[in-house]
């Protein structure tokens, strides 16, 4: 029999593979320059991540449309701007077949070799806590078949060499420094990407691991304790309340992976040790 999961991810990674030529320059840099209005005046993109993250979904879209095309899938769009996936994959011959690929981007960080800022992996709230809810999802969480993430790490023009005020013309676009380069594409199942901590501020987003090398191997803190363990952590994290180490007789919420071992009674062996930043930043 086929897994279909497999199949899928491994059509989706040799793909993935392809989008970096798709969307650079001859030099590396973002084909991209900047927006046109009817007079074709270019106006040069801001660096802001949400501007460069939906221009670049804009820009994949008729790639994901071949890919989705070639390989026997639907393309269902998230019918609202923060629904989860971004893209579903609904097979023609088994709709029961669905994959959730979600386009996450982030940048590479300047003061550390090796790492990024890191991407949310989308929420643990409702949705990924009731498996069965149709709460800002496009499908319930459970009729997936995989949830993946379509990654885009990219490094960001230095800020001397972008001018958002200036107005230039069609035939000067050589002039125009794009906002990032060097591309790299990927393609991998969230929870092997996943850290245990919280991708941003007080919103209930899982957050990624942060060293560029593990992040395209595949190598996340639950490389070593599966899928499972990781869905029941981040169903629990910030619910439950397990015992205080700094206050005895005291409970606090969940907020660690060893915590959630303890609370289970599961060996901490099998945690993926993640580098340190501070072992990495430039002097």
């Amino acid at each position: 029999m086929i897994d279909m999961k497999k199949e899928f991810l491994d059509k989706l990674q040799d793909f993935s593979k392809e989008l970096t030529e798709y969307v650079s320059d001859k030099v590396g840099g973002w084909k991209v320059k900047g927006f046109i209005d009817i007079e074709k005046s270019v106006y040069t993109i801001s660096s802001d991540t949400k501007i460069i993250s939906k221009i670049l979904e804009i820009q994949l879209f008729p790639k994901f449309q071949e890919f989705a095309d070639q390989n026997g899938y639907e393309i269902v769009l998230a019918e609202m701007q923060n629904w989860y996936p971004d893209l579903s994959f609904v097979n023609k011959k088994n709709p029961k077949i669905k994959f959730a690929v979600d386009i996450k981007t982030t940048y590479r960080l300047d003061d550390y070799d090796g790492f990024c800022n890191g991407f949310t992996l989308g929420s643990h709230g409702e949705y990924f806590r009731k498996r069965t809810s149709t709460k800002n999802i496009q499908f319930p969480y459970a009729e997936y078949t995989s949830h993946i993430c379509l990654g885009i790490l990219y490094t960001r023009a230095l800020s001397i060499d972008i001018d958002e005020t200036k107005i230039l013309q069609l035939n000067e676009l050589d002039k125009i420094t794009s906002v990032i380069k060097n591309l790299v594409f990927f393609a991998e199942e969230k929870w092997k990407i996943s850290s245990d901590k919280g991708g941003s501020g007080n919103t209930a987003n899982i957050g990624s691991i942060q060293y560029i090398d593990d992040i395209l191997k595949g190598n996340g803190v639950f490389k070593n304790l599966g899928e499972k363990v990781f869905d029941e952590y981040w169903i629990n994290q910030g619910v439950i309340k397990v015992p205080d180490p700094k206050k005895v007789g005291n409970y606090k919420k969940l907020t660690k992976l060893t915590e959630f071992l303890e609370f289970k009674g599961m060996s901490s062996d099998k945690i993926n040790t993640m580098k340190s930043k501070r072992k990495y930043k430039k002097k």
